[in-house]
């Protein structure tokens, strides 16, 4: 025997192991006859390669449930949620614009009263500083009383 080649092991199958199996293993032998009474039902599944194989119903996989039937009303076109997010952003804004407004008028006004105190307590002074003939054209009631005293004195020796 040549020593270069590896011996057979008995085991070794001699047809390829890659194959489908077959239909004619799920087919009954045709020498054995079936009764219809003996026969359980029978139903028809895809096995892996797609194709549909007979099959007892009691080793079949359970059937798949049927699904929920769907809701299929009309969305409205927003959000709810987003709805409420969006009403309470704009109030927000408006809110906190309206804020910002009135504490703008506020300190616009604290303002304008100083400013306006300042004026009347100056237009005041100004008033009671000013003579009264000032304020009736020069012909008041005061009256201005100078006296002149001229002393002459001569030495006669």
């Amino acid at each position: 025997m040549n020593d270069n080649v590896p011996a057979l092991r008995p085991d070794t199958p001699t047809a390829p192991a890659y194959g489908p199996a077959s239909l004619s293993m799920h087919a009954p032998d045709p020498a054995a006859v079936e009764l219809a009474a003996e026969r359980g039902p029978v139903v028809w599944v895809p096995d892996a390669y797609g194709r549909m194989v007979p099959m007892p119903k009691h080793l079949a996989p359970p059937s798949m449930e049927r699904p929920e039937p769907r809701d299929l009303t009309p969305l409205p076109l927003l959000d709810p949620i987003a709805q409420r997010f969006l009403g309470a952003g704009i109030g927000g804004g408006a809110c906190a614009a309206g804020i910002g407004w009135g504490v703008g008028e506020a300190i616009n006004a604290a303002a304008g009263l100083g400013t306006g105190t300042a004026m009347w307590i100056a237009l005041a002074l100004l008033a009671w500083r000013t003579p009264v003939r000032a304020l009736a054209n020069g012909r008041g009631s005061t009256v201005n009383i100078r006296k002149a005293v001229i002393k002459r004195s001569t030495f006669n020796g």
